[in-house]
């Protein structure tokens, strides 16, 4: 009889051995912090969940027993984290109620809501010695809601949670995250329950402010927010805070009081690149532009900083296992580390500062052909084809005086592509609505008129190189041979006008057609200077004047086409020209057009004082 009552204690010391004996491991592997890669890090994960889970077998394998019911919940809880740390929640949350119904011995109802079921549980428990164990459940429970964005069950919640978050901080209950399995014969949890509590706490207003953001309460969700950036937590979460204020403010359009969210946003974390990003989006709202640039090449440095490793045994319910709904991952949302120097560039490049645009422009080619390409953090704004980054460093090239330059990189897209022109190309316009031309068609398609676009425009950028070198031949060559494969296009309804893409169009989207008809303008111009300085005058008129046709608001076209009706005597029809050219409001770039879709600013130039005198000379129209 002795024998067989002093079993259960027996097999209690010893499960409780080995728990605390697996907790003791996994703390070692924590405080030696040894770098680990993914895979690895996965691999002790599930380690860890077997031999919990093997272990809770041997717990489960006798009849529910109150000298073993803490040790009992105690190893179901370090075996739930794992598993939740998986991100197997489902599996977690099962274990959880089937575990909490066995040792207190409920009534197990399938249908009964987790609400319910939980504050059935803590009536039950009432002031017994399990209170502070269910209480340790119950935070996992809070994991589980959290991670799978279950944010109505934790806000209706609400009155328990504070009366769990009131008993840790007064230090109610145990601290057996803090004792040593060889010292003690109390089971010991893998997770420290106030250090999980401060966490799930901040976390939880984090995601809720992002919902109410997100919902368009962004005055409700900054008051939460800036009171929760005092809260105890990781320097990143409170980064957090202070980016979702930011964000509420710039949605209340508080632009500078964004900016200073953001600031000490960074302040707190020199690695929140979110606040960067949205930093940068503030300047370019307020035209800023220096900033912008500013804040992007401070963005692009850091997000090319090395990605830490990940350390063994380091946050094992981490923010970013709690943080995980899709309102707060849009808000994160950051452009890969190649799209922001692509932006970079074109920004320093449509800025004046063309020298550092070219610069950025060969960083990102030569990243883009590297094998090492850092900070791809996200699905952001794709960056374009490489043909066309080509061609846009091209162009920033013969803008920073580096014809040659430009013409290599022409080179080199003409002769990866011209074999792959086709003849003709028959674009239809009902074609792209026909529900039953396939997808396949219509990106083949696609793909032989970009291959005819790039081509095209890289001869249009030789025109401009060889005008800057003054080599007329060469130029006339070039623009000429852009214009007969422009016109290899052909369109099957007479009646379709294309439109004409102007500079006022910003923020349309330019088509395929409209690209193709300014190429085509823009040849037109170049070959039609040319000529003009080739004194083929009557060629140059045509040229330009069909340029005008096709580009109505072409500077460059309009002077010179002003300049040619002056060589031939018509100087009325001159001075209107010229009049009308300097009347486009126009600026010397758009942004909305690509880059070598811009009027070269290297050609011949006309001095618009020296055109101004000659009309002031000619005097006034006398009317008949």
């Amino acid at each position: 009889m002795s024998d067989k009552m002093h079993q259960p204690h027996s097999l209690l010391d010893r499960w409780i051995k080995d728990n605390n004996s697996l907790v003791e491991k996994w703390k070692q592997q924590e405080r030696g912090g040894d770098s680990l890669s993914r895979d690895q890090n996965q691999s002790f994960l599930t380690g860890y969940s077997t031999d919990f889970h093997k272990l809770l077998k041997k717990v489960q394998g006798i009849p529910p027993h109150a000298d073993h019911a803490q040790l009992e919940l105690t190893v179901v809880n370090n075996a739930c984290v794992f598993l939740a740390v998986q991100c197997q929640f489902s599996e977690a949350e099962l274990l959880l109620r089937r575990a909490t119904e066995r040792v207190l011995k409920l009534k197990d109802d399938p249908i009964s809501h987790p609400l319910v079921f939980w504050r059935t549980v803590l009536k039950s428990v009432g002031n017994c010695s399990l209170n502070s164990s269910v209480q340790h459940l119950l935070c996992l429970q809070w994991v589980i809601w959290l991670a799978t964005c279950q944010l109505k069950f934790i806000q209706e919640f609400q009155d328990e949670w504070s009366a769990l978050f009131e008993v840790l901080s007064n230090g109610v209950g145990d601290h057996r995250s803090d004792r040593t399995g060889n010292s003690s014969d109390t089971p010991l949890l893998v997770t420290d329950p106030r250090r999980l509590l401060e966490l799930l706490q901040i976390c939880t207003v984090i995601a809720r402010g992002a919902e109410k953001l997100n919902e368009g309460q962004s005055s409700e969700a900054l008051s939460d927010l800036q009171s929760a950036s005092s809260l105890p937590a990781p320097r990143s979460l409170v980064a957090s805070t202070h980016l979702l204020s930011g964000a509420c403010l710039a949605h209340m359009s508080c632009p500078q009081m964004a900016l200073q969210c953001y600031r000490k946003a960074l302040e707190t974390d020199s690695r929140c690149v979110c606040a960067l990003y949205r930093s940068m989006l503030i300047y370019r709202q307020l035209g800023n532009t220096q900033a912008e640039i500013q804040a992007l090449h401070l963005l692009h440095s850091t997000l090319m900083l090395p990605i830490e490793s990940v350390v063994a045994g380091t946050d094992l319910v981490s923010p970013t296992l709690l943080l995980r709904s899709q309102s707060l991952n849009s808000l994160l949302l950051v452009p890969s580390a190649l799209s922001v120097l692509h932006t970079l560039a074109q920004k320093c490049v449509f800025h004046q500062r063309v020298s550092e645009g070219v610069e950025y422009y060969l960083d990102l080619l030569a990243s883009l052909h590297s094998e090492d390409q850092h900070g791809v953090h996200s699905e952001a704004p794709s960056l374009p084809r490489l043909p066309e980054l080509y061609l846009e460093a091209g162009t920033a090239l013969l803008m920073a005086r580096r014809p040659t330059d430009c013409m290599a990189i022409c080179d080199e897209v003409i002769s990866t592509t011209l074999e792959l022109l086709p003849e003709k190309l028959v674009l239809d316009k009902s074609e792209e609505k026909s529900e039953t031309s396939t997808r396949d068609v219509g990106v083949e398609r696609d793909d032989r008129m970009a291959k005819l676009l790039w081509v095209g425009a890289a001869y249009l950028l030789l025109g401009h190189c060889h005008t800057y070198l003054k080599d007329w031949k060469q130029a006339v060559t070039h623009y000429t041979r852009c214009i007969n494969l422009l016109v290899k296009v052909r369109f099957k309804k007479r009646d379709f006008q294309p439109q004409i893409l102007i500079a006022d169009m910003a923020g349309k989207e330019a088509t395929d057609l409209c690209v193709l008809q300014r190429m085509k303008g823009l040849s037109l111009a170049g070959r039609g200077i040319c000529f003009s300085n080739t004194d083929q005058i009557k060629d140059a008129l045509r040229d330009l004047q069909l340029s005008l046709h096709t580009i109505p608001d072409c500077v460059s076209a309009g002077l010179w086409c002003g300049e040619v009706l002056w060589r031939l005597g018509r100087r009325r029809e001159a001075a209107a020209c010229w009049e009308k050219t300097w009347s486009f409001n126009t600026q010397p770039s758009v942004e909305s057009l690509s880059l070598y879709l811009q009027e070269p600013q290297t050609g011949p130039l006309l001095d618009s004082l020296e055109l101004q005198h000659r009309i002031k000379e000619l005097g006034p129209v006398v009317s008949s």
